[in-house]
């Protein structure tokens, strides 16, 4: 599983450990939208909280995904991305069908670090493609480089708002990460470095982890 704040790359690492190891990714986020999406038992309930803005409640999340770990191409395993992130979810996991935990690894990048990377975002009004203002900039200042529309900077991505959400997010996650230390499960990568160098510790750390 990966562990990390928002912004560390969890998702981008996820996608490329599925390819080299040839597991399943498997996003907590993307199998809420699709459990929406098709109106599943699991999709209504949890629309149910979504709707008025409320968290998930775990016995849900807990639910999809041992259903979705109980599916074929997980029989040997899967990379796991958002999921657990209580404790209580971790504890689930353990009991799960196959839901043996290898390695949590925990992308480590400093918050002022995420700070510039998701400030940095900005997104445009028509079709939502987004762009930054330093790593992947619009041809013309302002403007989309698909459809010409205006780009701006959502709420959510303001300097002070990303400050307190991943203060939040650290304050929650933070016992799910020493559980797993104490589990001796707990793999650190340094996350602020370039995307391929990234992918190369966590297959090395892993490759260290199945020899012991």
């Amino acid at each position: 599983m990966l562990l990390g704040v928002p912004g560390a790359g969890k998702g981008t690492q996820a996608k490329r450990l599925s390819t080299a190891l040839a597991l399943p990714h498997i996003s907590s986020g993307d199998l809420f939208r699709e459990n929406l999406k098709s109106e599943t038992p699991i999709g209504e309930e949890a629309k149910k909280y979504l709707s008025r803005g409320e968290l998930v409640p775990d016995e849900i999340t807990i639910d999809m995904i041992e259903e979705r770990l109980g599916q074929a191409d997980a029989e040997s395993g899967a990379i796991l991305d958002g999921f657990p992130r209580t404790t209580r979810q971790a504890n689930a996991l353990e009991t799960m069908a196959g839901g043996s935990v290898r390695a949590a690894i925990h992308v480590e990048v400093p918050i002022e670090r995420l700070v510039e990377r998701m400030s940095g975002r900005r997104v445009c009004r028509q079709e939502g493609h987004v762009y930054h203002i330093q790593h992947n900039p619009p041809k013309e200042r302002g403007l989309c480089d698909e459809d010409g529309s205006e780009l701006y900077q959502r709420d959510d991505d303001k300097p002070e708002t990303v400050r307190r959400r991943l203060k939040v997010y650290e304050e929650q996650t933070e016992p799910l990460i020493e559980y797993y230390r104490e589990s001796s499960l707990l793999i650190e990568i340094n996350g602020d470095q370039p995307i391929d160098s990234v992918t190369e510790d966590i297959l090395s750390s892993l490759e260290k982890e199945a020899t012991r």
